[in-house]
């Protein structure tokens, strides 16, 4: 996150409009059509997690000294931000709303007075995801990345990063759930993009810890914090509640990145249609109104029409955007889902076999 903005807030499930792997400027709060980050390959674990039931160490000072020198602070021409080392070869994963336009960058490395310049390797926004890389990488020490399809609500973590530009800070919490789908609002550098399998946490995110580590005791990183919670009501961060993505979806698209520098596989169902919430005369939601049609897309190949109004995906009721997004992201490429569609006083059902959301 960058100090000079506000820290990114998300409301869970609640965008009031979708794109859902369709192209355009979807009305509102945009967010992208997902599949479950399960799909993307989960790297072998490398840590010995602590037994069940194990007492909770008096001290983690053993875990943050060996993960603080692979988490540095990115300096960027509109903020600040963190990032967490890859590789010998100076890549570092970030979030891309962290490097947002940029494509130079300055990184500190804790314990060095100098910083460092550094590089755009590649960004891929859908998912919040970019990584750069150092123009010097000697010295930097990659971090150990675990198998994030192992966490469990109740395991402890710890959030390290530089929040407020305070480097090498570090705060604890535990997991408070997996498998959440949440919408990130837009920002100057950085559209808006929902998140389908993030991990939510009780370690405080403030802004500045944004691409940096989410450490188990194991001294592993199981994700990339990313963002804070919101309010729906005053807008105010939510004291608590972050999200972060996690490791093997991290890991995943920044190889893709660093091999070819986009991201060709973004294991993510998509239908095709831009979409908003359908709004009742008591002002509740009423439906999910396709906006527009992607031609040649999975949808406009079964038959769906601008101005249809999505009523249930898979047989779960869609009664907004929001819960679109929901059913897709348990959803995969290649799949084939029933639909339940109005169409004026008509009630009609299709099949739809889902694309894949393109990558960069």
């Amino acid at each position: 996150m960058r100090v000079t903005q506000r820290g990114r807030r998300a409301l869970i499930a609640t965008a009031m409009a979708a794109v859902v792997g369709g192209g355009g400027v979807a009305v509102g709060a945009a967010a992208f059509g997902p599949a479950t980050a399960q799909n993307a390959p989960a790297p072998a674990a490398t840590g010995v997690p602590a037994p069940a039931g194990a007492p909770a160490s008096a001290s983690y000072a053993a875990v943050v000294r060996e993960v603080l020198p692979s988490v540095v602070l990115i300096r960027t021409a509109s903020g600040l931000g963190s990032g967490v080392v890859l590789d010998a070869k100076g890549n570092i994963v970030t979030n891309a709303h962290v490097a947002g336009d940029a494509t130079s960058f300055e990184i500190q490395v804790a314990g060095e007075a100098e910083p460092r310049p550094a590089r755009l390797v590649g960004s891929y926004p859908p998912d919040d995801l970019a990584v750069i890389r150092a123009d010097d990488p000697s010295g930097l020490r990659p971090a150990r990345f675990g198998d994030s399809s192992r966490a469990q609500a109740g395991d402890v973590v710890l959030a390290i990063g530089n929040p407020l530009g305070l480097s090498g800070s570090v705060t604890e919490g535990i997991i408070s759930a997996t498998g959440r789908a949440v919408t990130e609002p837009a920002v100057p550098g950085s559209p808006a993009a929902t998140l389908p399998d993030a991990i939510q946490t009780s370690a405080p995110i403030n802004p500045g810890n944004s691409g940096g580590a989410l450490v188990s005791t194991a001294g592993e990183v199981i994700g990339i914090p990313t963002l804070a919670a919101a309010s729906p009501q005053s807008g105010a961060q939510a004291q608590g509640i972050g999200f972060a993505i996690p490791a093997n979806l991290a890991r995943d698209i920044a190889r893709q990145l660093i091999t070819s520098g986009k991201v060709t596989n973004s294991h993510r169902a998509a239908i095709g249609v831009q979409v908003a919430t359908v709004t009742g005369a008591d002002g509740a939601p009423a439906g999910t109104g396709v906006v527009a049609v992607t031609p040649g897309g999975p949808a406009d190949q079964a038959g769906i029409r601008a101005g249809d109004v999505i009523r249930s995906f898979g047989g779960t009721p869609t009664p907004g955007s929001e819960s679109l997004t929901q059913a897709l992201a348990s959803a995969r490429p290649g799949q084939s889902v029933t639909l339940t569609i109005a169409r004026g006083d008509q009630a009609l059902t299709t099949q739809v076999r889902l694309g894949e959301l393109p990558g960069s």
